[in-house]
């Protein structure tokens, strides 16, 4: 994983994209694939890789969000109950490589949309969640994030906004945990299933962390830097194009 070419970009490039994830609480799993897919890593280490750096950065992210007091319990668990189970399950299958590119570039398409705020706007009025639609919601979310290897909140956070379901950060919180828990179990899915993490992949966790941890930590008190997040997007667009035509 390491040998893989221009390794130093890519590991130079990694804590940016971990701390502008982490600082509207997700871990970056999106990101961290699209970068892969970007460096030509091996397609069989991109998911279990993408889904490790996930519950590091994820959890940094929510730890910051919950200390700051803007978790809301009932809600993620409306989504939690069938994500989790169904996380575990999309774990367990592996796809052909051409079409596993083409769902990635799909679903970059909302961390795009996302990054560029074309939708999921706050509202000051929000509504509860209802049970039924938690666990729709949340079940396909949970399918899909672990057939992909992506922890669900770059989908979930958008549909709560939309939806109004709950406030920018608090739907920052849940999707945090959402990510931690879905990413939790599609891993354990990968490993009933006979997948192996390499060991440098750990060396990607600890330099994810370090913009983790500071994206957790300004993103739950203080504004994020706009700036930032249109060159991302510009990053995941052209990673986008590299797996519709590759």
């Amino acid at each position: 994983m390491l040998q893989t070419e221009n390794i130093y970009l890519f590991l130079i490039i990694l804590p940016v994209v971990s701390f502008l994830y982490s600082s509207v609480g997700h871990g970056g799993a999106s990101g961290y694939l699209a970068l892969m897919a970007l460096f030509s890593f091996v397609p069989e280490s991109m998911k279990p890789t993408a889904l490790l750096l996930n519950i590091f950065v994820s959890g940094i992210s929510f730890y910051y969000y919950f200390k700051a007091g803007h978790f809301n319990k009932k809600l993620f668990i409306s989504f939690a109950i069938a994500s989790i189970p169904l996380a575990y399950l999309g774990g367990t299958i592996e796809v052909d490589a051409s079409i596993y590119k083409k769902i990635l570039a799909i679903l970059l398409i909302f961390a795009i949309l996302k990054m560029l705020n074309v939708f999921g706007k706050e509202s000051d009025n929000t509504k509860q969640v209802k049970l039924w639609q938690g666990l729709i919601v949340g079940g396909i979310i949970g399918f899909f994030s672990g057939l992909i290897g992506i922890g669900g909140g770059i989908i979930l956070t958008p549909v709560i906004l939309l939806l109004h379901w709950g406030k920018m950060k608090e739907a920052a919180a849940v999707s945090a945990l959402f990510i931690w828990v879905n990413s939790a179990a599609a891993l354990i899915g990968q490993f009933s299933s006979g997948v192996s993490i390499k060991k440098g992949a750990f060396v990607l966790v600890t330099i994810a962390l370090i913009g983790g941890i500071l994206g957790g930590y300004y993103g739950s008190k203080k504004i994020n830097n706009q700036r930032l997040r249109y060159i991302l997007a510009f990053v995941l667009i052209i990673a986008c194009a590299k797996l519709f035509f590759t």
